[in-house]
């Protein structure tokens, strides 16, 4: 066997590992050929042929300026995901949210293997050692798309997956994001998601449920606390611009008053 070919045989042997592991971001995007080379140590030509092997075998499939992703290629239905989402907004995808992901954690408490529920465990504890907004984003997406390919409903997964299409919206995370700095949610938010999985572990779907139910319900608190303060603050700028300052600074009118009588 030559060097090339064992090298390959290679790559392909760590990338069916890595694919089989869940360490993949949320979305299922692989790094790229070029961090692959130097994550395996192998030539880029290498990397390249075992990722054709795999997405000949369906295991991966790539989109043209956006990468390459584990799974199966999506339908043409897909395609309108961003559409779909475009027309909607953060109140309407937690109203979805709070009917569907109770039941799915439900699922998961039904059907999750051991190794899950520990994948589970792990995602909680980087979500929570997360010290960057991004960072926390992407565990916390990670955890919330495990519990619902735990569910073991495919047809389920695929309207999680439109939902979830929104965290990768810029404007999303950074509403997010003020709404744990706001409220300091870090703890909590900790202390719920392991509620979660200590349900799913407990095999108890109702607690599970339950406890989803209500981590989603604190979300959706925050989010309409920190957008009801977006559309308070307009109108304390413009009522404050009415209003004497209160610091004691003198209008044009009053400081030309008050240079007359001086001279």
């Amino acid at each position: 066997m030559d060097e090339a070919t064992g090298n390959s045989n290679y790559a392909l042997d760590k990338l069916r590992t890595l694919l089989r592991s869940g360490s993949l971001d949320a979305d299922g995007k692989l790094p790229t050929e070029r961090a692959l080379s130097d994550m395996l140590d192998v030539s880029r030509r290498a990397v390249r042929r075992a990722l054709e092997v795999l997405e000949a075998e369906g295991l991966i499939w790539r989109r043209q300026g956006s990468g390459t992703f584990a799974g199966r290629r999506p339908d043409g239905w897909s395609e309108h995901v961003d559409s779909i989402v475009a027309g909607t907004d953060l109140m309407e995808i937690m109203e979805v949210r709070l009917r569907i992901e109770p039941q799915l954690a439900q699922l998961a408490a039904m059907r999750a293997k051991a190794g899950e529920v520990t994948r589970m465990y792990e995602l909680v504890k980087k979500i929570y050692e997360s010290t960057d907004a991004d960072g926390r984003e992407l565990w916390d997406g990670a955890l919330h798309r495990h519990i619902a390919q735990c569910a073991g409903n495919q047809f389920f997964l695929t309207i999680f997956d439109v939902i979830n299409r929104v965290r990768q919206d810029e404007a999303w995370q950074a509403i997010r994001e003020r709404a744990r700095s706001a409220n300091g949610t870090r703890t909590v938010t900790y202390g719920q998601h392991t509620a979660i999985v200590d349900a799913i572990a407990a095999r108890d779907p109702g607690a599970a449920g339950e406890a989803m139910r209500l981590h989603l319900l604190t979300l959706q608190e925050s989010l309409v606390r920190i957008t009801s303060l977006d559309h308070q603050q307009p109108e304390r700028n413009k009522s404050s611009s009415e209003e004497p300052n209160p610091n004691g600074a003198l209008s044009a009118e009053h400081q030309t008053r008050k240079q007359r009588r001086t001279e």
